[in-house]
């Protein structure tokens, strides 16, 4: 047997989640078939197949046969008119105006047929029955083939199954005109769930406008106008004022602003001079930028947002999948509620057939569970895709949903609640001079990816030391590090392991207490037995740290900082933040932390998504900070793209809304249901105002969820 290919399809036509629990159920019954998701809100369907077994051709057959268009993953073009081969094109046949799609034909033809019945009642009385049963037995064909694919393909209790037995019920109790127009609302809710569908897509296609069709290539003393999907890492593009960076790249000349918004959520022009970094889609100020380019446009930052919002979307949520379940009794247990209502009354009470069969299909068509299906998945996929667009990147519903119930919120220091770019304040000579302390210290931190051994490095370099060479290298994570210089084994580590060797003097460590005590992070650097001297070095807070903790508090939630930092130091700025602190932790010392904070309920780790890896994978919710690294999009649950530490109240207050708009979804669907249910079963709703129990639902619950995506955390 062959391996499965993973295949994606975007499907046309799915704008409800029974929708989509139907191509699920016929794709599962399909051989070969070891993996299905189907996503109503990115429109697609991912799936692992054996192609041995099962083609692509007939995939796409089933799914049209159930009444939808398959199309592969990358088929249609984008706004430029070019195929885009990273598989996000938004464009396309589902962009067509309402009146054009294949449902709001339907619409049309069923409303026309309807007013013809009408104009012929009006004309012949008598003949008033027959034009209202062929047009509603015209309207209900497409109905009655969508239907028969449903239960050919395993799902029998579809709501087209319901419709078609009520609409065909209907008529042959000589209730033709309201089965005509029972078809017609029915056309016309799936119109409205259509256009609410693609509102609730339009998030994603925000995002993908930021990118702009075209880019200005220099190539020597030519600008050359290329599409901007035709730029690869290494071209050298110009960006006018105005301009929109066509991909991610590094200034390489030129001084400006750019307004990154739409992708970080920096709200303040961000300054830009060579060395720095430019997102794709961030919109430039005032001057004129030469940009070398990082990544090509298909895994720019905006590209790779789109995917993880997709795949996000894609991923049901515990709530969806419980609500999908339920679903699944839900509808067979209706119909035989129908079925009851209609035998009990005549059997047990003498009531009248005709009366109890009416109210037995009414109670069908007040059943049909779209609006109930589709609660959850809407508004995960508009939060979804509203923090996006705020730089707020969840990975997930399940994500979403637990960042609503933490408990508590523990925080990494450096990188994170600080600058994490610390910078040397202070060289103490021990034995030898401060230049030579130095210059060893940063023989042994050279190629170090750590902030305090970068922050050591251009210490030497801003005093024009000459840095010795090091030959290998060990490292002891919360330790320090050891190498051999010419003059024998240097280590840089902390003053607790120097301490424990032994090699900390009384005068020393009184000078560690003290530097400590002033919030600084102290390293002791030592040559074989001697300590030849202390490097002190001082982060500055970010910004809005106090501020973000503040509101953390405010919002009920517990905050803690732990970091690997000395007692005195994390201390100090542990009293400057207001906020709970254990320090001088080891990699394990954290994650029993977060073991320990979750006994209380789920906690968040928000780390800087590169040293943090471990904690950020135990906790219930991980959070990287990072404007737009590989890092900060790969590493934990939620990146913030802004950087800024209020990112974590904002997804906190996300969640909490999304949550609170499916309690809203659920009860509206259910609450419409009962209300109409009881209205049903004493005779007071017809059929045609049943139907409205589901459609208006759905459209209302659709309402409700889009809400999300205008998303302010103020």
């Amino acid at each position: 047997m062959a391996d499965p290919s993973a295949l994606k399809f975007r499907i046309e036509g799915m704008d409800c989640g029974s929708c989509a629990a139907k191509i699920e159920t016929a794709m599962r019954r399909l051989p070969g078939v070891s993996e299905v998701e189907v996503s109503v809100t990115a429109a697609s369907m991912a799936i692992a197949v054996d192609e041995d077994r099962t083609s692509r051709e007939t995939i796409r057959s089933k799914v049209n046969a159930l009444g939808f268009r398959a199309l592969d993953g990358g088929e249609g073009h984008g706004r430029d008119g070019h195929a885009h081969d990273h598989g996000h094109d938004h464009g396309g046949p589902d962009d067509r105006p309402w009146w054009r799609t294949p449902k709001g034909v339907n619409a049309i033809v069923s409303g026309a047929l309807l007013a013809l019945a009408w104009g012929v009642s009006l004309a012949e009385p008598h003949w008033a029955a027959w034009p209202y049963a062929a047009a509603a037995l015209v309207a209900l064909a497409p109905v009655v083939r969508r239907a028969a694919a449903g239960a050919l393909n395993g799902t029998p209790f579809s709501i087209e199954t319901l419709m078609a037995v009520a609409a065909l019920g209907a008529i042959a109790i000589g209730e033709a005109p309201e089965a005509a127009v029972v078809v017609f609302l029915f056309a016309v809710g799936e119109l409205l769930e259509g256009v609410a569908a693609s509102r609730a897509r339009a998030g994603v296609k925000a995002l993908v406008a930021l990118m702009p069709n075209s880019a200005r290539r220099i190539r020597g003393e030519a600008i050359e106008t290329v599409p901007a999907s035709d730029l690869v890492a290494g071209d050298l593009v110009l960006v006018r004022p105005g301009d929109r960076a066509p991909s991610d790249g590094v200034v390489q000349d030129g001084v400006s602003d750019m307004n990154e918004a739409p992708i970080t959520g920096e709200s303040r022009p961000v300054p830009k001079a060579p060395g720095a970094t430019v997102y794709a889609g961030s919109v430039n100020g005032d001057g004129e930028l030469r940009v070398a380019i990082t990544k090509a446009a298909s895994d720019n930052t905006i590209a790779r947002i789109v995917a993880m919002v997709e795949e996000a979307q894609a991923t049901k949520a515990p709530t969806a999948r419980f609500i999908e379940r339920f679903s699944r009794w839900y509808t067979p247990a209706a119909m035989v509620l129908a079925l009851l209502v209609i035998v009990l009354p005549p059997l047990l009470a003498d009531g009248d057939w005709r009366t109890w069969i009416y109210r037995g299909l009414a109670v069908l068509l007040v059943a049909c569970p779209c609006a109930l299906v589709i609660s959850t998945p809407a508004a995960i996929a508009s939060a979804l895709a509203g923090g996006a667009r705020r730089g707020l990147l969840i990975k997930g519903g399940a994500a979403l949903e637990t960042l609503g119930h933490v408990t508590a919120v523990a925080f990494d220091k450096t990188g994170t609640l600080t600058e994490g770019r610390p910078r040397v304040v202070d060289v103490v000579a021990i034995d030898g001079g401060e230049d030579e302390a130095l210059a060893k210290a940063a023989a042994v931190e050279r190629g170090s990816s750590h902030p305090l051994g970068a922050a050591i490095l251009d210490a030497a370099q801003a005093r024009g030391l000459a840095v010795p060479n090091a030959f290998g290298g060990s490292a002891a994570p919360g330790k320090g590090v050891t190498a051999r210089l010419m003059s024998g084994f240097v280590t840089v580590g902390s003053p607790r392991q120097a301490a424990e060797k032994g090699l900390l003097s009384a005068s020393a460590a009184e000078r560690v207490a003290t530097l400590e005590s002033e919030g600084k992070t102290v390293v002791a650097v030592s040559e074989g037995e001697r300590l030849i001297g202390l490097v002190a070095m001082q982060d500055t807070l970010r910004p809005d740290a106090a501020a973000a903790l503040a509101r953390l508090k405010a919002l009920g939630l517990r905050a803690i900082m732990l970091t690997g930092d000395n007692a005195r130091a994390a201390a100090a700025i542990a009293g400057e933040l207001g906020v709970e602190h254990r320090a001088e932790l080891l990699p394990d010392a954290k994650l029993a932390a977060i073991a320990e904070l979750g006994r209380d309920g789920p906690v968040a780790m928000v780390g800087d998504g590169v040293n943090d890896a471990p904690a950020l994978a135990a906790a219930s919710v991980g959070v990287a900070m990072g404007g737009g690294t590989d890092v900060a999009l790969e590493t934990a649950d939620a990146a913030l793209l802004s950087n800024r530490v209020s990112g974590v109240a904002d997804l906190v207050t996300l969640s909490r809304a999304t949550l609170s708009n499916i309690h809203v979804n659920v009860a509206l669907a259910l609450g419409l249901k009962a209300v109409f249910l009881a209205a049903t079963l004493v005779g007071w709703a017809p059929l045609w105002m049943a139907i409205l129990a589901d459609t208006g639902a759905t459209v209302l619950v659709t309402a409700n969820a889009l809400r999300l995506l205008r998303f302010d955390p103020a």
